[in-house]
């Protein structure tokens, strides 16, 4: 599959290198300047990361090599090796667009939010204890809020 990629221009680099891969049509998802905005609020100085956006096909591939699940999620984080905050981060749009449908979310608002959480996964973070999962919810609220973002978890 051809993969595109998105640069925004006449911006001046930050310390940050992310790069932003469009594998799969991904109508009305955010710009690839507005996704490195989301990445850089979770991630912060010197992460080197690259955001792919991905059909059902690819990302259950993915799933299924590396997790042994066969569905196509959401969001998935690779780390590199050792290198501080390195990583890939790939965005299933299908799925996301119908979560963000089915919880009445727009489709940045659940962007962001899936993405902050797969940089907090990068740095480390989990949820597969109910500790580590209530810390990583205050962080990823606090790090939407910042964008602009409702808390994803508050219940209304």
């Amino acid at each position: 599959m051809r993969t595109r990629s998105r640069r925004s221009k006449g911006r001046p680099r930050s310390s940050a290198a992310i790069a932003v891969q469009l594998a799969a049509r991904a109508r009305g998802a955010p710009s690839a300047a507005r996704l490195r905005r989301f990445a850089r609020a979770a991630a912060g100085r010197g992460a080197r990361l690259t955001i792919r956006i991905v059909a059902e096909a690819e990302a259950r591939r993915l799933n299924r090599a590396y997790r042994r699940r066969g569905y196509a999620p959401n969001v998935l984080a690779f780390a590199y090796g050792r290198a501080p905050l390195s990583g890939d981060i790939v965005l299933c749009h299908p799925a996301i667009a119908r979560e963000a449908r089915a919880q009445g979310r727009s489709l940045a608002a659940h962007y962001a939010h899936l993405l902050v959480h797969g940089v907090l996964h990068l740095r480390g973070r989990g949820h597969a204890r109910a500790a580590q999962a209530a810390r990583m919810r205050r962080e990823e609220a606090r790090i939407l809020r910042r964008l602009g973002f409702a808390d994803p978890y508050a219940v209304e």
